[in-house]
């Protein structure tokens, strides 16, 4: 006997706190957009006829609106609450369904088919025992159910249920259902990394296979899909592996407690074990394992848990508590799979924000070394990935963090990506390994350091960044600036966008992957600079945000000054000494920032130049004010 519940991914910890000593299941059902996912959980929920009282009431109720017996719930009616449910969790995340049998508690991801929403399917499958693959019979194997599963095989489900759904529409025909059988396998064996796949014969309108076996599949000797769901072993890996916990936070309610909480992602842990904090290597011995309810002996994957130890050392959010004898590893460069999420293409070069866990570091992305396309498996070579596409990629963090292998751990070896502007979530990861060169190269202290330099020069350095359009007259005011400033005494350098293009940065073009890789390369040479004591002077266009915010976030407070040359797009045209505009109005210079391409003014520069109301001295002047008196 079913008994059920659904909500979208809240009150979790009340369901499964009142079916505590049941075995819990989470499973995920995906594939393409109408195979049937929401009429199968509601073929599950309304063959028991046993919803609980919050559910039951509302379709009652909306029952007697459309005619329906009294007491009795319509089937169509309740696939239609699903949908609508499933669709309103695509604005927040996943819509989870929650309900239970005799035997088991079940925890149902229910993800829209949509290619646009592949990012939620993503997030369901991420904590799933078992994928259920919905299949149309008269439609057969398509993109979507080929990214669906590559995606659930990427995250590490190892069992399938191949759902062949609308066998009606095909006159159950055993022929049509063996053939996709077919289609899949072949798939699967070349593409997937999962350890079981069963196959099962549907109609979640009709009811057929769902609960029980039906009649009108008599060629069909397996489970239905029920019951595969109440046999299937559950996982227990994560009990099994070596002991994590992420620390959420630092509990010190008074000076005689100090606790360590977190939820354990694999693993148990009892009190007068050794551990080690990493990153910093730190060990101690646990003293106490803290609950709500009470101190325990042990404690495994799950488990939210509060820990003491008997020495005083230092641990803050983010650290993450292993075994002093199974640490896992530390590192800052790494090789991994990626499943780009967001409208916008993955940009090689920028810098994001790197999440795991409690963990959190500026994560910049490297060159892509290929995609794979989901239909022919092939590897082929891309500069970027756009939104669905899964690429393998190498990523730099600004800091080491403590990770295992996805495959080893997918706990502490997954990684989400996101954007440092918008603070959206724009992709996800999977951790493969460290590169040898994270452990090979290290920093190198010198004696002479930049206070040094920057004393003997009896300057503070800066970087003075000019962005504005083509034409603007950032060159012009920067070159009357380092006059100025060299007039003075002040040691300056000054990188132009045009020059710098004639050397170090000639192998760039214009897309904008290159524009990213070329203000990244500007930044770290203008860090350089600053090293050596200098006031540095950069006039870029630099379009975007993120990229200009990156080289802010290199240097220390107060060293990087924006300058926004703010002269509108018709003054730059009108002026157009290279004769650049008129190309690019001709259709001659693709990606030209203004026209075919789009430039991101700043919205707070510490310096911005009206270049129609002052002149280029005058403009020099105010920077140097500015200088002066910040």
């Amino acid at each position: 006997m079913i008994h059920s519940s659904s909500l979208i991914a809240t009150d979790i910890e009340s369901y499964l706190a009142a079916h505590e000593k049941k075995e819990l299941l989470r499973f995920i059902t995906c594939g393409s957009v109408d195979d049937g996912k929401s009429t199968l959980i509601g073929r599950m929920l309304y063959e028991s006829h046993m919803l609980f009282d919050d559910h039951l009431a509302a379709l009652e109720a909306d029952s007697k609106k459309v005619g329906t017996q009294e007491g009795e719930i319509d089937f169509a009616l309740l696939v239609d609450g699903l949908a609508a449910e499933r669709e309103q969790g695509i604005t927040i995340d996943v819509a989870y369904r929650f309900f239970s049998t005799d035997k088991r508690k079940y925890i149902v991801a229910d993800t829209p088919g949509h290619e646009e929403y592949t990012r939620n399917m993503a997030t369901g499958a991420s904590t799933a025992d078992v994928a259920i693959i919905l299949v149309d019979a008269s439609q057969g194997v398509l993109t979507q159910t080929r990214r669906h599963s590559f995606i659930v095989s990427m995250v590490g489900v190892k069992k399938i249920v191949l759902a062949i759904n609308k066998l009606d529409l095909v006159e159950y025909s055993e022929e049509v259902y063996s053939s996709i059988v077919s289609d899949y396998t072949q798939f699967a064996d070349e593409a997937l990394n999962i350890d079981e796949i069963t196959a099962i014969p549907i109609s979640a309108l009709k009811g057929d296979n769902i609960v029980g076996i039906s009649k009108n599949t008599p060629w069909y000797t397996g489970p239905s899909v029920m019951e595969y769901l109440e046999l299937v072993e559950v996982s227990s890996v994560s009990q099994s592996r070596q002991f994590r916990l992420p620390v959420q936070w630092v509990n010190r309610p008074n000076r005689e407690f100090r606790g360590f909480a977190g939820l354990i992602g694999s693993g148990h842990i009892s009190p007068g074990e050794r551990i080690r904090v990493l990153p910093s290597g730190k060990e101690s011995v646990v003293e106490k394992i803290v609950t709500y309810d009470g101190d325990l002996q042990i404690a495994g994957a799950g488990r939210s848990v509060t820990l003491t130890l008997e020495d005083e050392i230092d641990i803050s959010r983010g650290d993450v508590i292993t075994k002093a004898e199974n640490p896992c590893s530390i590192a800052d460069q790494f090789q991994t799979r990626i499943l780009w999420m967001d409208d916008s293409g993955m940009m090689p070069g920028r810098e994001y924000l790197f999440k795991s866990n409690t963990q959190s570091t500026n994560m910049t992305l490297g060159k892509l070394k290929h995609r794979i396309d989901v239909n022919t498996l092939e590897k082929l070579p891309a500069k970027i990935l756009e939104m669905n596409e899964i690429g393998v990629c190498n990523v730099s963090l600004s800091s080491k963090v403590a990770f295992d292998s996805y495959d080893d751990d997918p706990v502490m070896g997954g990684f989400i990506i996101v954007d440092k502007i918008s603070n959206n979530t724009v992709g996800m990861g999977l951790i493969d390994f460290a590169l040898r060169r994270a452990d090979n190269i290290h920093w190198q202290a010198m004696d002479v350091t930049k206070e040094s330099r920057s004393l003997q020069k009896s300057q503070n350095p800066k970087l003075i960044w000019f962005t504005g359009l083509s034409g603007s007259g950032k060159s012009s005011i920067a070159n009357i600036l380092e006059k100025k400033l060299q007039s003075s005494g002040k040691h300056t350098i000054t990188l132009d966008g045009d020059n710098v293009r004639h050397g170090l940065n000639r192998d760039l073009g214009f897309t904008k992957e290159d524009r990213v890789e070329n203000i990244r390369r500007v930044g770290e040479t203008s860090k350089l600079m600053l090293e050596a004591g200098l006031i540095c002077i950069a006039s870029f266009i630099s379009p975007f945000t993120s990229e200009r915010q990156m080289v802010r976030n290199l240097l220390e407070e107060g060293e990087f000054i924006e300058v926004f040359v703010d002269t509108p797009l018709e003054i730059c045209e009108q002026r157009d000494v290279k004769g650049l505009y008129a190309k690019a109005r001709a259709g001659e210079l693709p990606n030209f920032t203004g026209i075919s391409s789009p430039y991101e003014s700043p919205e707070s520069p510490e310096v911005r130049i009206d270049t129609t109301t002052m002149t280029a001295e005058e403009a020099a002047d105010l920077i140097i004010d500015y200088i002066n008196n910040s």
